[in-house]
């Protein structure tokens, strides 16, 4: 087993993620067995309760665990499926020990950060592994939070333990200082310091910087960091994180890695998907507005899957996609013509909670009255329903249980949430985190349908991360007035799919599509959506 972690220093969102997701990609291109993990300094569990304004969106895997949205990258970047032994968080490791000394496992010991929190977060990287991995961990946070010393100390040990398995790559930044025309290397020897202070030495410098490094630049790194001059590694501003990977080729990082560890390579290096890809990027031009209608809009990152699901059907039908952010709570009946009056396409994402529901819903019935293609995903696809049972229905106080009291909750709590044929009742006092449906769950298509067109399949696995379902008891009345459900669990308890059959294209599904796109192989739903967008727009 051979182990590299990726560190970072000197500012936050550097792109620790993507240089370890292009890095993955690399090695998988020489045909390299791997697994990547992300290390979270965190205390919570997993970022499913956290703010999106905080942390970014929850990225949700196939086996329904709650993760970090750099997990995506990876999955984007290598098509290898993430799983819940891939994010740990301090707040598992220290769920774990706080678990196992209750039950006396620790046979009398004081529970210590040396040896027992670092001999968890040890055996979490190693879990369920074997002798031919090589196993990526990106650190979280930056060298010098105080909440990362744990994992810092642990890589320490992997290191002193596994000295010819072990490679610890830093990422840092190199700031262009405009008025003297210098970029300046003493942020990047203080960065590495913190590391020497931890009592790591890191093998590889990869530096992030907008200007082109000179070579004198490079020594003073090597000097004063202790690395040589070829593992200091360039990694310039690109036009897209897709043409990382090249970027990184070039400047040999893989090549270093490969050799610095001894790896066996069992294939010459192909990257002929990423170099096609970037030819397809540069013939994206035909400029397309997608309105996105959210709550989260003031931090792309809580909707990064949906940007990258976006921008890849995007590339694939030739379209330079601009995406408008439109915050929902500032749209009202007035104004929402307005508003939305060059989207060749509209989109309402998932979230919780009742703030900027009615500016959703005004949004859909505008979509809906004007032909505009639609796509709603998972709120958005409950939300769609409401509006339509309350406009066309004309269903009096329609609404869901999740936003208060309604006389007809044409959504409500899943029907799924039962034990030994009896309900169980949610409170504000059940654990949040371990209510919702979550993970891959098959679905069945109708024949005939838009769905049935869009991905040319019977049957369908997507990833869902919700709590309320459509109440099937007004699926009758709902279907007379033209609003069809296309997709069902397999007992088809669980409407999964809806479409408006009088409209040109109108969808909306409870599960999450943008988790399952990559850059090579766009969401069927997604291409379809932004295909009809681009028919919509030139019509």
């Amino acid at each position: 087993m051979k182990l590299i972690f990726v560190t970072g220093g000197v500012v936050s969102s550097l792109g620790k993620g993507i240089v370890t997701a292009s890095l993955a990609s690399l090695l998988r291109a020489r045909g390299i067995k791997l697994k990547i993990r992300k290390l979270d300094p965190y205390l919570n569990v997993d970022p499913g309760t956290m703010s999106p304004y905080q942390h970014g969106e929850v990225y949700v895997t196939d086996d329904g665990y709650e993760t970090d949205l750099d997990l995506g990258h990876y999955e984007r970047f290598t098509d290898i499926k993430c799983s819940k032994n891939d994010s740990i968080s301090s707040g598992k490791i220290y769920s774990t020990i706080l678990s196992k000394e209750r039950k006396g496992e620790y046979l009398g010991s004081t529970v210590q950060v040396i040896p027992h929190v670092t001999e968890e977060i040890k055996n979490s990287i190693k879990k369920s592994t074997n002798k031919d991995d090589v196993i990526i961990c990106e650190i979280g946070g930056t060298v010098g939070d105080i909440e990362s010393l744990p994992f810092l100390e642990a890589i320490r040990q992997f290191k002193n333990e596994r000295q010819l398995d072990t490679l610890l790559i830093h990422l840092t930044l190199l700031p262009y200082i405009e008025t003297s025309g210098e970029i300046k290397t003493k942020p990047t020897q203080h960065s590495v310091k913190e590391l020497l202070n931890a009592g790591i030495q890191p093998d590889i410098i990869v530096c992030r910087s907008n200007k082109k490094i000179k070579s004198e630049e490079i020594q003073k790194i090597s000097l004063f960091c202790n690395v040589p001059t070829n593992a200091v590694i360039p990694s310039y501003d690109v036009g897209s994180i897709y043409q990382v990977p090249s970027l990184l080729s070039k400047s040999k990082l893989d090549d270093l890695v490969i050799k610095s560890l001894n790896i066996k390579s069992t294939k010459k290096k192909d990257l002929s998907k990423w170099t096609n890809f970037e030819v397809l990027e540069s013939r994206a031009k035909e400029e397309l507005n997608i309105f996105i209608i959210g709550k989260y809009v003031h931090l792309k990152d809580s909707y990064k899957s949906l940007y990258e699901a976006i921008y890849h059907a995007g590339v694939h039908n030739k379209a330079n996609v601009k995406i408008k952010w439109i915050d929902s709570e500032t749209i009202n009946k007035k104004n929402v013509g307005e508003l939305l009056s060059k989207a060749a396409g509209i989109l309402i994402p998932g979230g919780f909670g009742n703030r900027g529901i009615s500016g959703k819903i005004e949004a859909i019935r505008h979509a809906r009255e004007n032909q505009i293609p639609f796509l709603g995903i998972c709120l958005g696809m409950q939300l769609s329903i409401i509006e339509f049972t309350k406009n066309v229905l004309k269903m009096k106080n329609s609404g869901s249980s999740e936003f208060g009291k309604h006389t007809n909750n044409v959504i409500s709590l899943m029907t799924e949430w039962s034990k030994k044929n009896q309900k169980v009742k949610r409170t504000k006092e059940n654990d949040l985190g371990a209510t919702m449906r979550l993970g891959s769950y098959p679905c069945y298509i109708k024949e005939k349908s838009l769905a049935s067109k869009v991905y040319k399949k019977k049957l369908i696995h997507e990833r869902h991360r919700h709590r309320y379902e459509v109440n099937p008891k007004y699926r009758s009345s709902i279907e007379k007035k033209g609003l069809v459900f296309s997709g069902f669990s397999k007992d088809k308890k669980l409407l999964e799919i809806i479409e408006n059959k009088n409209h040109k294209w109108f969808l909306g599904v409870q599960f999450h599509p943008e988790l399952k796109s990559k850059p090579f192989k766009p969401h069927p739903i997604f291409f379809s959506f932004i295909k009809n967008s681009l028919i919509n727009k030139n019509a």
